[in-house]
């Protein structure tokens, strides 16, 4: 007997069920701010950005914000870190106090002397990793320009593969304003690094487009 066709479309019905189950859509996002020389004065723009976060993400999904210093591979760098409760009232709780954490760190930070943005990677990609996300994001507030303190070695090929890597807010320094091609290339060379380890690369400058973060 050959299936009627609401027996075809029940089936098809279960197998997209089943599918649709067995896909982890929770997301986990790590959040870079650089705080390297004048960068710091920039700070006031993440903590726009990371209330849209704040908004926006879900209970079981995860959200960190570390710090860009001198030597950012290193647990000590996480300025605040949190998993969502199902229970909104739990929730609400940890929303409010990461702002308060975040609003604490960005008047009371000291500019670095380096730019470990290589470390910053290592560590976001260990901590979400860790997390156990569906969705991984990797947000880098930074102006992309890396300086490393002698003795730092960071010459190792990131595995980035199903992570999203979003440059926020690359501002144009001096130099860069007297010749484009530094910038350029200063956002070709992220590029290029983050996208040989596998990930999708973006970069968005415009804060008012905040949603564009989660769109892909």
């Amino acid at each position: 007997m050959r299936p009627t066709g609401l027996l075809l479309l029940l089936i098809g019905w279960m197998l997209m069920t089943s599918c649709s189950q067995g896909v982890d859509r929770s997301r986990g996002v790590y959040m870079l701010l650089d705080t390297s020389g004048t960068y710091t004065a920039e700070l006031k723009k993440a903590q726009t950005i990371i209330n849209y976060l704040l908004g926006t993400l879900q209970p079981g999904d995860t959200l960190a914000v570390g710090r860009i210093d001198t030597g950012s591979f290193s647990e000590k760098d996480i300025v605040a870190k949190v998993r969502f409760d199902p229970r909104p009232s739990v929730a609400n709780n940890q929303k409010r106090s990461f702002q308060q954490t975040i609003e604490q760190f960005v008047t009371t930070v000291r500019g670095s002397n380096y730019t470990d943005i290589s470390g910053g990677l290592l560590q976001a990609v260990e901590y979400l990793n860790e997390a156990g996300a569906g969705q991984k994001y990797i947000l880098i507030f930074s102006d992309l320009q890396e300086e490393l303190a002698k003795g730092h070695v960071r010459d190792v090929p990131f595995q980035l593969s199903g992570f999203n890597v979003i440059a926020l807010n690359v501002t144009k320094l001096r130099d860069d304003i007297r010749d484009p091609r530094k910038y350029l290339d200063r956002v070709e060379k992220w590029r290029g690094k983050t996208e040989k380890g596998g990930a999708n690369w973006r970069v968005i400058n415009d804060l008012e487009r905040l949603e564009s973060i989660f769109a892909h």
